[in-house]
């Protein structure tokens, strides 16, 4: 008897946060997208998922009262896996799925370590009109045969914060990328989280601060705080290796 074949495995949205939670109107929308491994085609990793949630929480908070609602993307498998780019895959059947529920919504993706580089490669939807991209793992020039596109992020306000002291995914990387990012397009800032490793769990009060700033000014045009504000107007390098203050966003209500 001929063995039958198991379906598929899909990616999915997370339970529902925030206004789509509350079964208010929905206004934006924010998918989370987690870490994960250069190559794998087993589950994620259900702590990868779970280290989202803090994020995504003071993102729903400090989005209330904007219709903000919020969901973490749950891959079909924990690895990139090379030119499948299988997370970047999922992340665009995401924003899909977020039309198909929420309809005419802005999208912001923001994503750690694996999925920042799948926030980045995923902007060019049209629903996507932000994208955060924290400590984004990114190929090595010679680790490749073509350099990671950017140009599907025209259009799209992009920010990138990196610790400088990450030893698991370079810094420098995500440097060289949002100067190519920035010829293209002027929206793009990023800033240092200077003494701080892979999770900036150091600073971590102060990157939510951030993430949440470029959220909201990003989806709602509620406007940046002046050091965001200043990063996306200086010229390279200025923008793009602006330090993170400590206590960032201790004032800013959010």
């Amino acid at each position: 008897m001929a063995q039958q074949a198991l379906p598929e495995r899909g990616a999915r949205l997370g339970r529902p946060m925030g206004a789509a939670a509350a079964r208010t109107t929905v206004h934006g929308v924010v998918l989370l997208l987690p870490e994960g491994e250069p190559s794998g085609t087993r589950r994620p990793s259900r702590l990868s998922v779970a280290a989202t949630l803090p994020l995504a929480r003071r993102l729903v908070r400090a989005g209330r009262e904007e219709g903000l609602a919020a969901h973490v993307v749950h891959y079909r498998c924990r690895g990139w896996n090379g030119a499948a780019a299988d997370a970047a895959s999922d992340a665009t059947w995401a924003v899909e799925e977020v039309v198909r529920r929420y309809g005419d919504v802005p999208v912001c993706l923001v994503g750690h370590g694996m999925g920042g580089r799948a926030a980045l490669r995923s902007a060019g939807h049209e629903a996507v009109s932000s994208v955060v991209a924290l400590a984004p793992w990114l190929p090595a020039p010679d680790e490749v045969l073509e350099p990671e596109p950017v140009k599907q992020l025209v259009g799209r306000q992009v920010l990138i914060a990196h610790g400088t002291n990450d030893e698991r995914t370079d810094p420098e990387l995500s440097y060289r990328l949002a100067e190519r990012a920035k010829k293209a397009n002027r929206d793009v800032c990023r800033f240092e989280v200077h003494t701080d490793g892979h999770g900036m769990h150091q600073h971590r009060s102060e990157v939510q601060a951030l993430a949440a700033d470029f959220l909201l000014g990003s989806l709602f045009h509620s406007g940046f705080s002046r050091p965001v504000a200043d990063a996306l107007a200086a010229p390279p390098p200025l923008g793009l290796r602006m330090p993170l203050a400590a206590g960032f966003g201790a004032n800013l209500g959010r």
